[in-house]
């Protein structure tokens, strides 16, 4: 999706979109975004180049941006450049996602929309920096805007909290649902592997209190066994 807002030099382009691999083995590196914003007359009036962070096995990568214009465009299209596949190193399983609690969405009195919550890390080894996504959407489902934070050295057990702001939503737009997913950034998927091959926290980590059964009840006797 796409909006066009008036502002005091010209117009600000804002887009969201969600970007699926549907290769389950492979991550879908250095992909690029090309968002063009054309006038009635099909003059090309804003275009913009946007790097998107690399898409794993069987996921997705919500984004959004945002560019100025001279000129107000009356249509936005956005296209994709053709990813790198790389074979990944583990299976997709192994790529959790990262735990994000606690959201809160706050209308301001501008119109912008004040996203808050806390992103953990499933991970044995710290995560350097992660991106966080979020996309509005009204009661139909349909995507009304987006926008994106980051936070650093997010370790498991110590999740930080983060603020973003989503701006320039369309005219009259109702917002019903947030949906908030962090990932690793950048056009490689390099960091989110390296975190994988880590291994990711134990879910059990305090051990059993209770004495152990002096016969397996699980166990079925064979005969000539000893009960």
């Amino acid at each position: 999706m796409s909006t066009t807002v008036k502002t005091a030099s010209g117009y600000a382009v804002a887009w969201a979109g969600v970007l699926t691999n549907a290769n389950p083995w492979h991550f879908g590196e250095h992909v690029v975004a090309t968002v063009v914003g054309r006038d009635a007359a099909g003059a090309e009036v804003v275009r913009m180049d946007q790097p998107l962070d690399a898409v794993p096995p069987g996921g997705s990568l919500p984004f959004s941006g945002q560019a100025s214009a001279s000129e107000k465009p009356a249509k936005v299209t956005i296209e994709y450049r053709p990813a790198q596949w790389r074979p990944a190193a583990r299976i997709a399983s192994a790529f959790r996602q990262f735990p994000v609690s606690g959201v809160q969405t706050l209308k301001q009195k501008d119109g912008s929309y004040l996203i808050t919550g806390y992103v953990d890390n499933p991970y044995s080894l710290p995560a350097s920096s992660l991106v966080v996504n979020a996309l509005l959407r009204d009661a139909a489902g349909k995507l009304v805007g987006g926008g994106y934070a980051f936070v650093d050295d997010v370790r498991a057990g110590e999740p930080p909290r983060f603020i973003l702001t989503v701006e320039g939503l369309p005219e009259g737009a109702r917002v019903a649902r947030t949906e908030v997913v962090a990932r690793t950034w950048g056009s490689t998927g390099r960091p989110y592997e390296e975190l994988a091959l880590g291994g990711a926290v134990p879910v059990h980590t305090v051990l059993p209190t209770t004495e152990p059964f002096a016969v397996d009840r699980g166990r079925t006797v064979l005969p000539g066994d000893k009960p």
